[in-house]
């Protein structure tokens, strides 16, 4: 009795959800060389969380740069930048009642729902779930295991032909904290499936296409997030010789991969990995891609910043489809727009929001996957990472406009 009351406190000790009383998340905006130092120099002195850009490399002058301060460093964080006499906002006050209020309902049952944020277990239930309540138009496979052996679960969603069909592929849930991505994977599953014969876009896409929808990429880290640390970002694979875990799945995969906006600290947010897709999750996802060679499009899912995206990120030069590509993309953001009037900004990456190589869209578009896309999704800071649940429905239903527009150009241009 008493090793398994001993068993228990430990399991509790190591399952202790991080809390945040009293930090804060600024937004500095450093406009010469010296603030762009400071910030630098900040971050080398003490430990400090970039919600964006993603790390301390990738900061320049004109870039609004948010992040997240420990309250212990807080009154010295305030002494350094009234020296530096940079222009600041606070965005968040206290961390942790921004954490709380995330979620509407504090009493948030087992049940899933499209309205608000779920837990790994509650996803994989509805993914069993509308598989076996939809068999004609949606099917499941695993295409592999994460580093802690988690299944990562494939929804194949269009009507069987009975050969193969030009496809497109999206992802949610690259980097762990960002709870919006996976809610809008398991939102357009639903409206794909209940707008089939119903909606005629949806229909003929469906009847000539297959969409795959990985609802969530980081599975690991996703799960890390509910039951430790909210602002977990990357994988919890292991390393010899460094007691940091993790690397960032979107530095792992090989384009341009550990060289601009990448890092190779284990220890950083945007630790590139040990190599070429050496995370189990990146390496399952390109298998999966580079076998099937009726994908046409691919979608990943971020936040933050209202942004849609395409390459390169990896490299100042322009994509060789950069016309076409930045012409569906404002469109598309067009179309998004016009539900709640919700502004995105589209273009390449290294230029639109900051360089970072190993990325998934640069990668798959080097693959030969043309209509290659990466949403930000809402919002633009003022809660960042930590979108509260009554902005889930909204978020999605605008997306949902985007990803429409993309899929219909992809479906007039496939031959």
């Amino acid at each position: 009795m008493k090793v398994l009351l001993l068993f228990t406190v430990v399991t509790i000790a190591l399952c202790e959800m991080a809390h945040y009383e009293g930090d804060k998340v600024f937004r500095l905006k450093p406009v010469i060389n010296e603030h762009v130092l400071f910030i630098k120099e900040l971050a080398s002195s003490m430990k400090v969380d970039f919600w964006s850009p993603d790390s301390a490399e990738m900061v320049t002058i004109d870039i609004d740069v948010d992040l997240h301060i420990p309250a212990s460093h807080i009154d010295m964080v305030y002494i350094m930048l009234d020296q530096t006499g940079m222009e600041y906002e606070v965005l968040i006050d206290d961390l942790q009642i921004a954490v709380n209020n995330q979620m509407d309902n504090k009493m948030h049952t087992r049940s899933h729902d499209y309205t608000k944020y779920n837990n790994w277990s509650t996803i994989e239930g509805w993914i069993s779930s509308i598989t076996s309540a939809n068999p004609t138009i949606i099917s499941q496979m695993t295409i592999g295991n994460t580093y802690e052996g988690r299944a990562m679960h494939l929804l194949k969603i269009g009507k069987s032909s009975g050969s193969t069909k030009p496809a497109i592929f999206m992802d949610c849930g690259i980097h762990a904290r960002e709870w919006i991505s996976p809610a809008f994977c398991q939102w357009f599953v639903k409206e794909a499936v209940s707008t089939y014969g119903s909606d005629a876009q949806m229909t003929s896409l469906l009847d000539q296409m297959d969409i795959f929808v990985l609802p969530v990429f980081n599975v690991d880290g996703y799960m890390h997030t509910w039951i430790s640390n909210r602002m977990w970002r990357k994988t919890r694979s292991k390393r010899s010789g460094s007691s940091c875990l993790g690397a960032d799945p979107n530095r792992n995969f090989d384009a341009g991969w550990c060289t601009l906006g990448a890092s190779s600290d284990p220890c950083s947010d945007t630790y590139c990995g040990a190599s070429v897709e050496s995370e189990i999750e990146v390496k399952n996802v390109a298998n999966f891609i580079r076998k099937n060679k009726s994908i046409k499009a691919y979608l990943t899912i971020h936040s933050y910043s209202q942004l849609l995206l395409f390459p390169y990120s990896y490299k100042y030069g322009l994509a060789a489809d950069h016309a076409e590509l930045l012409r569906v993309a404002e469109a598309a953001s067009k179309a998004l727009h016009s539900l709640h009037g919700t502004r995105y900004t589209s273009g390449p990456g290294a230029t639109t929001i900051y360089p970072a190589a190993g990325g998934s869209d640069d990668w798959a578009y080097d693959l030969g996957v043309k209509y290659s896309y990466t949403f930000e999704l809402r919002d633009t800071g003022r809660y960042g990472f930590l979108l509260p649940e009554s902005q889930i429905k909204p978020t999605c239903e605008e997306t949902m406009l985007a990803v429409k527009y993309i899929a219909a150009h992809v479906q007039k241009n496939l031959y």
